[in-house]
C-alpha cells in the first residue's frame, strides 16, 4: 500500500509541477504583446494633422476674441460707474450752486434796503425783499405752509402749544409761531403752531 501512496504522490506532484510550465508559457506571451503594444504607433496623416492644428487654431481664436470682449466690457462697466458718479456729483454741485446764486438777490436787495436812513423807505425795501424771498422759494419748488385757521396735521405741523378758545374748532391751529416750508412731499422745515384741544 505504501507503494501505492508513493506513486499517487509522485503523479500530483508531476502533474503539479507540469501545470505552472503551461500556465506561465501563456503570461509570457502576454508580457511579450504587452511590450509590443507601446511600439505600435499611430500615424497621422499630414492632412489630420493640418486639420488639427486648424481646429486648434480655430479655438485659440475663439477663445483670444471671447477674452477681448469680457476686457472691453470690464472696461466699459468702469467707464459708465466712473461717468455715472462723475455726473451726480456735478447735479447735486450745480442744483446747490443754482439755489445759492438765487438767494444772492435777496442779500443783494437786503443790502440796499440798509443804506436808506429814511425808515419808510426801510420798511418798503424790506418788504420789497420779503417778496423777492417768496418769489426765490416758488422759482426753487419751496411751497410754504402753516397758517391761522388750517387743521392741525401732525405729519407737518409741530404743536407746541395747546389752547381752548370758545368758539374755536378743535384741532384747528390759532396761530402760527413759525411757517413751515415742504418741497414736493419733502417737509424742510415743520410748522410751529398753536392748536385748540
Amino acid at each position: 500500500m505504501n507503494d501505492k501512496n508513493e506513486k499517487e504522490n509522485d503523479l500530483k506532484e508531476t502533474s503539479e509541477e507540469a501545470v505552472p510550465e503551461s500556465s506561465a508559457a501563456p503570461a509570457e506571451e502576454k508580457e511579450e504583446k504587452e511590450t509590443e503594444a507601446p511600439k505600435k504607433e499611430h500615424k497621422v496623416s499630414k492632412k489630420e494633422l493640418e486639420e488639427m492644428k486648424k481646429a486648434c487654431e480655430d479655438q485659440k481664436k475663439a477663445y483670444d476674441e471671447l477674452s477681448d470682449k469680457y476686457t472691453r466690457m470690464i472696461a466699459e462697466y468702469d467707464n459708465f460707474r466712473k461717468r455715472a458718479q462723475k455726473e451726480k456729483d456735478g447735479i447735486y454741485a450745480d442744483a446747490y450752486a443754482d439755489a445759492v446764486k438765487e438767494l444772492l438777490t435777496v442779500k443783494d436787495n437786503l443790502e440796499m434796503a440798509v443804506r436808506f436812513s429814511d425808515k419808510e423807505k426801510f420798511a418798503e425795501g424790506v418788504i420789497l425783499t420779503l417778496n423777492k424771498f417768496g418769489d426765490v422759494l416758488t422759482k426753487l419748488g419751496i411751497e410754504e405752509f402753516g397758517a391761522e385757521g388750517d387743521e392741525f396735521d401732525p405729519n407737518i405741523h409741530n404743536a407746541i402749544m395747546h389752547t381752548e378758545e370758545e368758539g374755536a374748532k378743535e384741532n384747528t391751529i390759532v396761530e402760527v409761531l413759525q411757517k413751515g416750508y415742504k418741497k414736493g412731499d419733502k417737509v424742510i422745515r415743520y410748522a410751529m403752531v398753536k392748536v385748540v384741544n
